[in-house]
Formats: C-alpha cells, structure tokens, sequence
C-alpha cells in the first residue's frame, strides 16, 4: 500500500508539473549532449595523436630497400640505427624518444584504411613496404631546427615530417570545439540544476498539505522524499535516453555512413568511445538530478 501511495504521487507530481519537467528533461538533453560531443572530440583527438603524434612530434622516417630518396642505399642498419639514436639523446631538445618497427606502422595503416585491403593475393601492401621511424618528441615546439638538421643528414634518414604540419590544425580545431561545447555545457547544466530546484520547491509547495498530514501520522522523512527523489530519477533517465540516441545517431549517419568513407585518411574513433561517453553521460545525469532535489527538499521539508 505504502509503494502504491508512492508510485500515486510520483504519477500525480509528474503530471502537475508536466511543463517544468519538460523544461528539466530538454536543459538536461543540450547539456549533456554537448558534454557527450565533448567526450567524443576528446576521445578523436588521442586516436588522433596515436595514429600521427602530437605537435611536440617530428618523425623521421628511416630508409627501406626501396626508397625514393636517392641518398638510401638501402634498408637502415642496426649500426645506422644507433647513431641516430645517439644523435636524438645527445640533444638538448629532446624530451624523449622511441623507434617504430616495421610491423608496427603497417598495423597504423590497416587500422586507417581497412585490413580487408591488405588481405588477399594482392595485397595493397605489407610490412616490408613500410619504413622504420624515430619519433621524437620536443621539450619546446618551437625549438625543433637544431635537431632536425641534425637527423635529416644522418646516413640512414630518409626523410623528416614535423608533425605540427600535419597534426597542429587538427588538434586545435579540436581543442576549440572541446572548449565551446564545455562553456556551453556548463551553463546548461548550472541552468538545469536551478530548473530542478525550482521543480521541486514548486512540487513540495503544491504539496504541503500532504507532508503536514504525513508529519503528524509519523512518516519518515525519507518516505516523504521518495516521490521527489523518484522524480529526479525518472528525469534523469529520459534524458540519458535521448542524449544516447542523438550520440549513436550521431556515430551511424554521421561519422559511419559519411566521414569514415569520404575522409578515410583520419583515423575515426570506433563505437567503443560512444559507450566511453554513454557510460559517463549514464552517471553525470542523476548526480545533476538528485543532489539538488536532495538539498531543497531537505530544506523545504524542514521549513
């Protein structure tokens, strides 16, 4: 008897307070949608700086058998090898280093353009065809001619990419994106967490014949706040549903069906940072929901 009392009040209290709930439920769905697209850009940027390095990166990309480059006369030795080696940790620029194989690389590639196009009798490529690399990352990224004079002349060097030519764009869009979508998103929220005190002031005001009543028969006060907390719960999880919809929807047409294809040479986040965004949107909703329906309820009620 007593659930259905709670569940009776919940229903009644949803639908007295229908347009603030609304209210509540669409504040919730921009905010957290916007801090979902802020998840998944970051997510895109590390796939992004696994995949190409970051802006304190150059890449020097060692000779293979057959090069281009008119200076390699061959596959880099080992002896090669460690004179370069020597020459990047002897140099005041450098914060660290570390050389990328053969396999290595063209597992970057299969995962960027697909492995089915490296299966097969004819192959698009294989592993011999990709080149052995130092990456280097910088102290300072605008301290790098020193060192990269000093690479691209060694015996075994075939070529030197800055990565902040590649990357830097990129990574600053980004970056950009991440911060609009944070601002915006924290003023949603800041605005959904006065929607949901307010609704709950409002909802306890509407009914404080009824606590007086459940006061005086000795109710706890966790029993009068369960509707109020049912609410929050309620809420919170509509929210969820649509914040998870618009993202999934935002994975399959948007970035499966248009930019994994038209702009292969990015390599896309997977829908494993859908669910890394999901679960979090899943946890920051109730908090959002619950803790101010808690503290102005505890204080309505005390009043």
């Amino acid at each position: 008897m007593q659930l259905r009392y709670v569940f009776s009040e919940l229903r009644q209290s949803l639908r007295r307070n229908l347009s603030m709930h609304i209210a509540v439920i669409l504040t919730l769905f921009v905010s957290l949608t916007l801090v979902g697209f802020g998840l998944l850009i970051h997510e895109q940027s590390d796939k992004a700086r696994d995949q190409w390095g970051s802006e304190l990166q150059i890449t020097a990309f060692l000779c293979k058998a057959r090069d281009d480059n008119p200076s390699c006369t061959g596959e880099v030795t080992d002896a090669q090898k460690q004179a370069i080696a020597k020459v990047v940790d002897e140099s005041p620029e450098v914060a660290d280093y570390h050389f990328e194989t053969k396999e290595e690389a063209f597992e970057k590639v299969k995962e960027l353009l697909g492995p089915e196009k490296f299966e097969g009798p004819n192959p698009a490529a294989t592993a011999d065809d990709m080149p052995e690399s130092i990456w280097i990352t910088l102290k300072d990224p605008d301290q790098y001619q020193g060192i990269t004079s000093a690479v691209i002349g060694l015996d075994g060097v075939s070529s030197v990419r800055d990565q902040r030519d590649v990357v830097g764009p990129i990574l600053k869009s980004m970056r950009l994106m991440q911060i609009l979508s944070a601002v915006i998103a924290v003023v949603l929220v800041v605005a959904a967490l006065l929607l949901v005190a307010n609704t709950i002031r409002l909802a306890v005001f509407a009914r404080r014949r009824e606590i007086g009543i459940m006061r005086l028969v000795g109710a706890s006060s966790l029993y009068i706040r369960l509707p109020f907390l049912l609410e929050a719960i309620v809420t919170a999880a509509i929210s969820v549903l649509l914040v998870g919809g618009t993202l999934a929807a935002v994975m399959q047409f948007g970035l499966e069906d248009r930019l994994r294809e038209s702009v292969g040479f990015i390599p896309w986040i997977d829908w494993s940072a859908f669910w890394y965004a999901a679960v979090r949107i899943a946890i920051i909703a109730p908090v959002l929901t619950l803790v101010p329906t808690l503290l102005v309820s505890r204080k309505s009620l005390r009043t």
